[in-house]
Order: C-alpha cells, then structure tokens, then sequence
C-alpha cells in the first residue's frame, strides 16, 4: 500500500509539471513585443491538401528584433504561408519578395500591452486550476486507500504532501507570470 502511495505521488508531481510546461509553452506564444518564431506556432499551411505545420514547410528565423523571416523550402509556398498567417489573426501583415516571407512586429501599444496581460493570468488562472483539479483528483485517491485499509496516519501524511507540492506548482506558476507581466510591460 505505501509503495502504492509513493506512486501515486509521483504521478502527481510528474502531471503537475505537465501544467507548468503547458503554461510555460501558452506563454511563448503571446508575444511581449519582441519578434521570436515561437509567435507562429500553431499555424499550419496548406501543404498539398493536408494540414501542415508551418516549421514543416519553412524554415523561420528572426533577422532583428522587429522581424521574423520565413524562408520556404519550396517557393510555390510563399503565397499558402501568406495567407496562413493572416488567416491566423495574430495581427501581422506579412510581405513577400518572391523567396522570403517577412513579419515586421508592430511595437506595442499600452491598451495591447494591458491586453497581454490580462491573457497572460488567464493562462495563468487556468493552470492552476489544473494544478487544482490534480491535487483534488489525488486527494480522492487517498482516501479510497484509507478506505481500503492504508493507515489514516500514512494517509494523512500523504495529502500534507500533496498539498505541499500543490503550493509549490502553483509558486512556480506566479513566478512565471510574474516574469511575463514584466517582459510585457518593459517598453
């Protein structure tokens, strides 16, 4: 039954981390004014009639600070790319030159920036009800084994520690928003 326990324990801790990755890739993609071709993930192009990843057709860099590069593998893609990322709605007006595809990021404005912002907790927000749902879901779990014959001391012992480990992912989560809020708000 301990071993059982410690299992389940780690199977927490493990699908807590999964959350902070999660976050942590959400807040990759909304942009603090800097150009980074992590801003295009989750855009997929039409690629012959299926669905594809635009890191799958392209290869995507970031040539200053303002401006990222789109450089197709194959140039009857340039104009699929075009339309893929203003089909997107991540408000960029790219260009083409007939080789590249460039995204010039307009700067923000403070109205964009506050914006930001509040998308920034709300990804927060839903991680830690995530983190939440997790602890509530293991804390369940514990008391079917306290049910099923686990000592209530062990049992006990058990949700302190989740609950410690709940405290901790949700630290990690305000640190992380934390550091967004203020890479958002840098002008």
């Amino acid at each position: 039954m301990e071993a059982d326990v410690k299992k389940v324990l780690d199977e927490t801790g493990a699908h807590m981390e999964k959350a902070i990755s999660h976050l942590e890739a959400e807040l990759q993609k909304i942009r603090a004014g800097k150009a980074s071709p992590q801003m295009l993930d989750g855009i997929y192009v039409d690629y012959y009639g299926t669905n594809t990843p635009l890191t799958q057709v392209a290869n995507i860099n970031t040539s200053d600070a303002r401006t990222i590069v789109i450089q197709p593998w194959e140039k009857s893609m340039i104009h699929p790319i075009e339309k893929a990322i203003t089909n997107a709605n991540l408000g960029f007006n790219p260009q083409n030159d007939g080789i590249v595809v460039r995204i010039v990021v307009p700067p923000l404005t403070e109205e964009r920036r506050k914006d930001l912002v509040k998308k920034t907790k709300a990804e927060g927000e839903h991680a830690k009800v995530t983190i939440r749902n997790i602890r509530r879901d293991t804390m369940e779990l514990f008391k079917t084994f306290i049910k099923k014959g686990l000592p209530e001391d062990l049992g006990k012992d058990a949700e302190t520690k989740v609950q410690g480990l709940t405290n901790n992912y949700i630290a990690r989560v305000d640190k992380h928003l934390e550091a967004k809020e203020a890479e958002i708000m840098t002008v």
